[in-house]
């Protein structure tokens, strides 16, 4: 199944080879086919990728690992119809080019590694996501009536299961639980790792029901918010800041891909029509946005990353077909851009699956449903990329956008 090269490394080929168009969709899933990949490489064939390299932990079985990696292919991968992504949009860039500071911010103490994926963040990084924030919130509120609402970190398991987000997206999802309410649970619990016991496995035989999650994203607080009734008024626009949770595998050592980190959402809720226009015209702010602070870039159609679900490929097809989502990406250095914004439109499927109803007299049937996701870490990021770590060598024109 496998060929051995070394201790702890296994090249595992794959029959058919994947094609070099579809190598990032794979790439993206590696890490996630196995606790147990520390790192891996894609190996070129001459009908495209013809291996996966991968190096893990002592003890981890080839075989098994191979069976994963390749039902991963079979399902998530090689059924996917790829196309060159749609650009909707190319953002004018202001001062020298982009390049990746997060050296810089280490050095000046601006930024700190707390664990793998999770970086503590002080001034200039602090004061500029608030600030940036501020002006995304002002546009939501002048431009789109945006009522404003603050929402508990946790969401009811409840919430997400009644819209399909376990199928889809299981991979990311992470739960919360707690000890049983029960004085033996407590000195149980306490004993165990007194004696040098693992609080994990002390925990599973203790633990209550994992009634709660960490919220994937902001905006399903929105839609259990206002679940099983119509929608007063017919239509509204909601925004709301706060942390949101995805368990990525394998984290950079950077600002770009965090455990937990800070959206500001905007959530469109009407008439199809309504949500649509009010989607382009909110990209179109965002886009102007940009243009001010000069952080180039692009916005183009993008997909989510479903995973292992027996619709997979089909799913990411539609939204590419169908243009449901696009992503605004910015360069952080010569070779590498990320994604600081989302706008997803989703039809009629979030109102059915929460029973948002539209108000009597107005569409039959549930609400339509559009979010755009600000992700505040990554978007200070890319700013300080493209000018700098230090406030005062800003341009001008910039620091006034932002009232610095």
């Amino acid at each position: 199944m496998s060929e051995t090269t070394a201790a702890r490394t296994h090249v595992i080929g794959l029959d058919p080879p994947v094609p070099r168009t579809h190598a990032d969709e794979l790439a993206t899933r590696v890490f996630f086919v196995s606790e147990s990949i520390e790192d891996f490489a894609l190996v070129p064939s001459e009908a495209g990728i013809g291996a996966v390299r991968v190096t893990v932990r002592d003890g981890a079985d080839p075989g098994d690992l191979a069976r994963k990696l390749r039902y991963v292919v079979a399902n998530d991968v090689l059924g996917q119809r790829r196309a060159e992504p749609k650009v909707v949009w190319r953002g004018t860039a202001s001062g020298p080019p982009a390049r990746d500071v997060f050296g810089d911010l280490l050095r000046r103490g601006a930024a700190w590694e707390a664990g793998e994926g999770q970086i503590g963040v002080g001034e200039p990084v602090l004061s500029l996501m608030d600030r940036l924030d501020a002006r995304i919130r002002s546009l939501a509120v002048a431009e789109f009536g945006a009522v404003e609402h603050r929402y508990p970190t946790l969401i009811p398991t409840a919430a997400m299961r009644r819209c399909g987000y376990f199928q889809s997206f299981p991979q990311l999802m992470m739960f919360v639980s707690r000890l049983h309410g029960d004085v033996d649970a407590y000195r149980g619990f306490l004993g165990e790792i007194a004696d040098g016991g693992d609080p994990a496995e002390a925990l599973r035989s203790r633990a209550g029901g994992a009634d709660h999650c960490l919220p994937p994203t902001m905006c399903f607080h929105t839609y259990h918010r206002f679940a099983d009734a119509p929608l007063p008024g017919g239509a509204l626009t909601v925004t709301s800041r706060g942390k949101s949770f995805r368990y990525e595998a394998r984290y950079r050592r950077s600002l770009e891909r965090l455990w937990d980190f800070t959206i500001r959402e905007v959530v469109l809720l009407g008439p199809r029509a309504r949500v649509l226009a009010d989607r382009r015209r909110l990209m179109e702010r965002a886009w102007d946005l940009m243009d001010e602070l000069g952080l180039g870039g692009r916005c183009e159609v993008a997909n989510d990353p479903f995973f292992a679900d027996a619709g997979t490929a089909e799913r990411v097809w539609s939204q590419h077909l169908l243009e449901l989502k696009y992503e605004l990406r910015l360069p952080l250095d010569a070779e590498r851009d990320v994604a600081v914004c989302s706008f997803n439109f989703h039809d009629r499927f979030f109102g059915e699956s929460f029973g948002i109803g539209a108000e009597e007299g107005g569409e039959e049937g549930a609400v339509h449903t559009s979010c755009a996701g600000f992700g505040l870490e990554r978007l200070a990021y890319a700013f300080l990329c493209r000018h700098g770590a230090e406030p005062s060598a800003w341009p001008a024109g910039v620091r006034k956008a932002i009232e610095w």
